[in-house]
């Protein structure tokens, strides 16, 4: 049975659960879950395990399971370290302000504060002003709020949908089926990774050029031997591609920010006597790392593959045309493109 199948029938089952104000017997469960009533057993021993507010009451001759009402019964204290990260999370999730995930967080604050005293909340906010996310460069995903809670509804109940989606690198729309597995949050952008029926294969999908989305009634299971750590392992950020390594040189002036940094989990440094140092490691494809390696300007020099050499020389060489030389369209377009391609 594959783990992402259990976890979303657990989902399933806590849902239906809060839902049902007199409780569900097991037989029901499995009907609605489409599965044997020894397996919903299992996964109720397994929540109740876990902490899951989760209990059982007979009522004529029938076992009926539900969820308490924890607003009630199981008060959570909370520590001025566990509000100041609640707080502190908030604002790290303004990108997706008007969203489930924005909303949900706030909405808890809110509950929050209807417990504490004036004072205490004037020491939070105190704290918080001092702790600040900061302004950076972001999607606004206030429009695609319906888009995200329909993915997410489908992820959760295993369901197909049909999505319209805008390809940047070959410029056009197109519709596909997709069995979708995960949302993902990768430098302030939320992607969709999933199974795609037209390209039959596993594909990521960014959720701000996704035009429309229909949640079919067609459900899906991931494929047991499908392991989402090892399909992302290599990525340098969330694309795919060809295992590659990658050898860089980085001067001594931009050395110490690399240092400073896990920039992905199979790196290698090599410090070198003048201060500038050798970054290797296996990545997937060349395109995300060379947009990395274009933000260090001529602080960074690529030793090895070659095709990334010639992809950075490339840029490098329409660049220096930018600013003598008129340039010829063409070159311009070709550099643009490998950027762009994702």
């Amino acid at each position: 049975m594959a783990r992402g199948d259990q976890l979303s029938r657990q989902w399933k089952i806590i849902h239906t659960l809060v839902a049902s104000t007199f409780g569900k017997t097991v037989p029901d469960l499995a009907d609605e879950l489409g599965c044997t009533p020894r397996t919903v057993y299992r996964d109720l021993a397994a929540l109740q395990s876990g902490g899951f507010p989760i209990t059982t009451e007979t009522r004529e001759n029938r076992s009926y399971w539900r969820m308490l009402d924890t607003r009630r019964q199981i008060p959570l204290a909370f520590s001025i370290p566990e509000l100041m990260a609640l707080y502190f999370g908030k604002d790290m999730l303004k990108t997706y302000r008007g969203t489930v995930f924005y909303d949900a967080i706030e909405s808890l604050l809110s509950k929050i504060k209807t417990t504490l005293a004036p004072e205490y909340i004037n020491y939070l906010d105190r704290i918080r002003n001092r702790v600040d996310a900061g302004p950076a460069p972001r999607k606004d995903y206030t429009r695609f709020a319906h888009i995200i809670a329909e993915l997410n509804r489908a992820i959760v109940d295993d369901k197909k949908i049909r999505i319209i989606y805008f390809s940047m690198g070959r410029q056009e729309e197109n519709r596909r089926t997709v069995h979708p597995y995960r949302l993902r949050h990768v430098e302030d952008t939320l992607y969709l990774i999933g199974y795609c029926a037209l390209r039959k294969g596993v594909r990521t999908f960014a959720v701000d050029r996704i035009k429309t989305v229909t949640v079919t009634d067609s459900g899906f299971h991931i494929p047991e031997e499908f392991d989402m750590q090892a399909f992302l392992q290599d990525s340098f950020g969330i694309y795919q591609g060809p295992p590659v390594t990658v050898k860089i040189r980085f001067l001594k002036s931009v050395a110490g920010y690399i240092r400073e940094r896990i920039w992905h989990q199979s790196q290698h440094l090599s410090d070198l006597a003048d201060g500038s140092l050798i970054f290797t490691a296996t990545v997937a494809g060349i395109e995300e790392v060379s947009h990395w390696v274009l933000r260090w300007g001529a602080g960074a020099q690529v030793l090895a593959p070659d095709d990334l050499r010639k992809t950075i020389s490339r840029h490098a060489a329409a660049m220096v045309a930018h600013y003598q030389n008129a340039p010829a369209d063409e070159d311009l377009e070709q550099a643009a493109e490998i950027l762009c391609r994702i």
